[in-house]
């Protein structure tokens, strides 16, 4: 009688098909492994524990055709339709952006620079996508309300359920808006954005993951990158209160021109240009006079 395959053996063969496709190793390894653990409902821990077991009958079916959606190199993160983002599970789908671990650089730089505690800050997340920032901001500040938009209804839908997922609904408003324009609210305390910043020039040069998969409308800026930046800045002018701050990831060539648009922009001057992790240059940071 033929010995069944283990998982292990399983999984090891998925990571040289992944390798073959054009992962690199280490990430073909992980993802072998992300994609068992999806399948099997098991944890690190479980897949440590057993791994060695022969693989259950119902298994290799199901994870030859995910391994195979990897394998043309759709990202993980959309075949098991979750991704972490501030320690927190995240739904996503290909009408969201995945989440960055440098995009948590602007939660940092929000809850760093919005009013204290007991003031009720109002927060804007525009291009808020799968609500992840407005989501890991509210859960850090339950006094905040947050105004969260995007031009996507799409992406917007993903963002609500994240919200009920995480329990804040009750403390941010989803618009459907290009920015923050005709919005009916307030001024606000923070503009917060991880705006469509990848220059139309730049699309071959991505990853088959990002050019094929994500989201055009969440990924390309125009010629330069910066087409919706520049209107974020001319519409944060007007939407701030005196003293409010605008936090915006930029494109790692981009903090000079944001200082440039700053400059040129009424009432807003220039504060800083915060590194993300990796030392490039990641989110400019931008005051509105009192």
């Amino acid at each position: 009688m033929t010995r069944s395959a283990s998982v292990e053996e399983a999984v090891r063969s998925a990571a040289a098909e992944l390798r073959a496709a054009g992962i690199p190793p280490d990430e073909a390894a992980l993802d072998a492994r992300l994609l068992a653990q999806h399948v099997l409902a098991w944890d690190a821990g479980r897949f440590l524990a057993s791994r060695r077991e022969p693989a259950p009958a119902t298994f290799v079916e199901r994870y030859q055709t995910i391994v195979a959606r990897r394998s043309r190199r759709e990202p993980l993160a959309y075949i098991v339709g979750v991704k972490d983002f501030w320690k927190l599970p995240f739904e996503v789908s290909p009408d969201v952006l995945i989440p960055r671990p440098e995009t948590e650089l602007l939660v940092e730089l929000a809850l760093r620079l919005m009013p204290g505690r007991g003031e009720a800050p109002h927060v804007a997340d525009s291009c808020t996508g799968s609500g992840c920032v407005a989501v890991a901001l509210a859960h850090e500040r339950p006094d905040i309300q947050v105004t969260a938009t995007d031009i996507s209804p799409a992406a917007l839908s993903i963002a609500r359920r994240n919200a009920a997922r995480h329990g804040v609904t009750d403390r941010i408003r989803f618009e459907t808006a290009d920015l923050l324009d005709g919005l009916d609210a307030p001024l606000f305390d923070l503009v917060v954005s991880n705006p469509p910043y990848v220059a139309e020039r730049d699309r071959a040069t991505l990853q088959p993951e990002i050019r094929e998969f994500e989201p055009p409308l969440a990924l390309f800026g125009g010629d330069d990158g910066l087409s919706v930046v520049r209107r974020l800045v001319t519409q944060s002018a007007s939407r701030l209160k005196g003293g409010g701050h605008l936090i915006v990831e930029l494109g790692a060539d981009q903090a000079r021109a944001f200082e440039r648009l700053i400059s040129s922009a009424p009432q807003l001057r220039m504060v800083d240009v915060a590194r993300d992790l990796q030392g490039i240059p990641r989110a400019g940071v931008a005051r509105r006079d009192s």
